[in-house]
């Protein structure tokens, strides 16, 4: 009587474990999906390739914590996707876009202008910052306009929008290229370079803390700054773009720039809408 129960029972229990089993797999996959709906690196965590020396846009401070417009600004708009945990990493600009591209990181946040040789790499978000490039040297320097860096040794940072538009507009400079701002302002304090061609807002803070001197603020409204992500991750830029529209919408882009760029221009076409007078600019594609 024992056999003629227990075999039933066994036959029972093989087929409650196949349907458990085929549920199982299919509930993993299905849950994948879910869990990982952008295709991160790791479920759950954005890992962003950044500058650590690009003040106000993104730099380290006193704790070795990543800060600045950028990182504030990425980081909202992650939790807006539903993504809470953002790991900022360093890296050298030259390499940052490639870093991406290969997805050794899931996006570039570092005021990375939106070009065309650019997206033949990665793509980009729609734009969320348009600014001045200025040429810092020092007060005894002789140089006091675009016109006057010709015949002088002017610094760059590798890879970014200023060395480009040196290569195309300062074709009389002799230009030396650095991995970043902080060794190039070095240079220009020693007398190594004659002038450092960045950021307008990051020339402010060197300025400030060398004595150093603005000998022209270049308007660069052309390639406004995005996010970078790599190519056919279509959900993943779709949602950082609709989070971004939110932030400026809700008006948490500009208490953002206020924050960060006080006194400074403001772009129109990132402000709420109900504080546009013209028509908006159209955002990168």
């Amino acid at each position: 009587m024992m056999r003629t129960i227990s075999r039933p029972l066994a036959l029972a229990a093989a087929a409650l474990a196949a349907t458990l089993t085929l549920s199982g797999c299919g509930g993993t996959a299905a849950s994948s999906g879910e869990e990982n709906p952008y295709g991160l690196i790791d479920p759950g965590t954005i890992r962003v390739a950044s500058l650590g020396d690009s003040k106000p846009y993104t730099f380290t401070d006193e704790s070795g914590e990543f800060t600045g417009f950028d990182v504030e600004l990425f980081t909202d708009v992650a939790h807006r996707i539903g993504v809470d945990d953002v790991v900022f990493t360093g890296q050298d600009f030259s390499g940052l876009l490639s870093a991406v591209a290969n997805e050794q990181f899931d996006v570039g946040v570092a005021a990375i202008g939106i070009t065309e040789d650019r997206q033949q790499t990665v793509d980009f978000s729609d734009g969320y910052l348009a600014g001045y490039l200025t040429l810092i040297t020092r007060e005894d320097s002789g140089i006091g306009s675009e016109q006057d860096v010709a015949g002088h040794r002017l610094g760059v940072v590798q890879g970014t929008l200023q060395e480009a538009y040196a290569v195309k507009n300062f074709t009389e400079s002799d230009l030396v290229r650095f991995p970043d701002n902080n060794t190039a302002i070095a240079a220009v304090n020693s007398g190594a370079v004659d002038a450092h061609f960045l950021d307008y807002e990051a020339a402010q803070d060197y300025m400030e803390k060398f004595g150093l001197v603005s000998a022209a603020d270049i308007p660069s409204f052309d390639a406004p700054a995005g996010f970078a992500i790599a190519k056919d991750k279509e959900e993943f830029k779709a949602a950082l773009n609709e989070a971004l529209g939110d932030a400026m919408e809700d008006g948490t882009w500009k208490e953002l720039y206020e924050k960060w760029f006080p006194g400074s221009p403001m772009p129109e076409q990132y402000l709420p809408s109900a504080e546009q007078t013209a028509t908006p600019a159209p955002t990168s594609k």
